[in-house]
């Protein structure tokens, strides 16, 4: 017989108890061995809805919609429709499709219009007259010009102030690739009868070069109100000196003697445009397109800054600036003809 001393039992039974319970306590269950890191797979996040703009201090990028134009792109995110160009020439394409991605640079990435393979050039073209029908070689047919003028609208030419052009050479403005500058020389009064409606439908602008002695000089010249006038309506107004002679030292002309002359040509003019134009010019066009190296000292110490002479050729961004090249427009130069003055891109690729 076994005797349980008191002060035992509760010892005892805890033992007993114990012992029951690990002997009735259910199997631990199976724990499936870790997977090396490199096999695991994370589960993907439910899909979100992506967001239509995505934009930077220098781009916007968006998704195009349907209807949407880089017109409407440039009117939504650039506030100007003429500013289409930078998202055309970006993105290589004219049109977009619905789902497109569409790169928006907010400001030029290229004002030079240097890159690897050659530069940008700026094709200025100069008239003189405009007549019913061409006379002799400076008056052309206003046909011939309307002509001309449509070709650079169905080809996508964008044509630009001689102001934004100076721009572009001072590394101030980028330009499309396919810019065009228009001037016209001398002050014809038939300027008002058959270029200028032409132009206003086109949405084109253009530069016109007066000499102040022809300026109302009679009924086929501008006056000062026509010319007022047409610069309040986006029309660029310059200097062609003031009686249209050749600017260049003669070869008896003393010293004393020519910088009398240049006074009375290129500062003259200078006091005519204040007077009426509320404005000095800055920029000449040679008469003829005649200078040389001691004119151009003179043209800088008269104040302008920008000169033009008549040269067939094409204008990059380093283009001297006194020594800016025009592509005279005659009257018997066919469309082809006028389409090889058009050459916008020199190649010369950068070794």
């Amino acid at each position: 017989m076994i005797r349980i001393r008191p002060g035992e039992f509760l010892g005892w039974g805890a033992t007993v108890l114990l012992i029951a319970a690990c002997a009735t306590a259910p199997a631990k269950p199976d724990v499936p061995a870790p997977v090396p890191p490199q096999t695991r797979v994370t589960p993907a996040p439910a899909p979100e809805a992506l967001a239509e703009t995505f934009e930077s201090d220098d781009f916007v990028v968006v998704f195009a919609k349907a209807g949407d134009t880089p017109e409407r792109l440039a009117t939504r995110f650039l506030g100007d429709p003429a500013r289409s160009w930078m998202i055309e020439e970006y993105n290589g394409a004219s049109g977009l499709s619905p789902g497109q991605e569409v790169v928006i640079p907010k400001r030029p990435w290229n004002l030079s219009g240097i890159e690897p393979s050659g530069f940008q050039l700026v094709p200025i073209l100069v008239y003189h007259n405009i007549g019913p029908q061409a006379k002799g070689r400076l008056v052309i047919a206003a046909k011939a010009f309307e002509e001309q003028m449509r070709y650079l609208k169905s080809q996508g030419y964008r044509v630009v102030s001689l102001r934004a052009f100076y721009d572009f050479i001072n590394l101030e403005r980028q330009l499309p690739r396919k810019t065009v500058v228009l001037t016209f020389d001398d002050g014809y009064k038939a300027f008002l009868e058959h270029a200028y409606p032409v132009l206003k439908e086109l949405g084109f602008t253009a530069t016109l070069f007066v000499y102040t002695d022809y300026v109302g000089a009679g009924r086929n010249a501008l006056n000062w109100d026509d010319l007022k006038k047409l610069e309040a309506e986006g029309f660029q107004i310059e200097a062609h000196s003031k009686s249209h002679s050749d600017l260049r030292r003669r070869p008896d002309e003393s010293e004393p003697d020519y910088a009398r002359r240049m006074q009375a040509e290129l500062e003259q003019p200078l006091a005519f445009f204040k007077r009426h134009l509320g404005r000095t010019s800055q920029i000449l066009a040679y008469p003829y397109g005649a200078h040389d190296d001691e004119l151009v000292d003179k043209v800088r110490q008269a104040g302008y800054v920008a000169g033009f002479s008549v040269r067939r050729q094409g204008n990059p961004s380093f283009v001297h600036p006194i020594k800016i090249n025009r592509s005279q427009i005659y009257s018997e130069m066919s469309l082809s003809d006028f389409i090889k003055n058009l050459n916008v891109f020199s190649q010369e690729p950068i070794q």
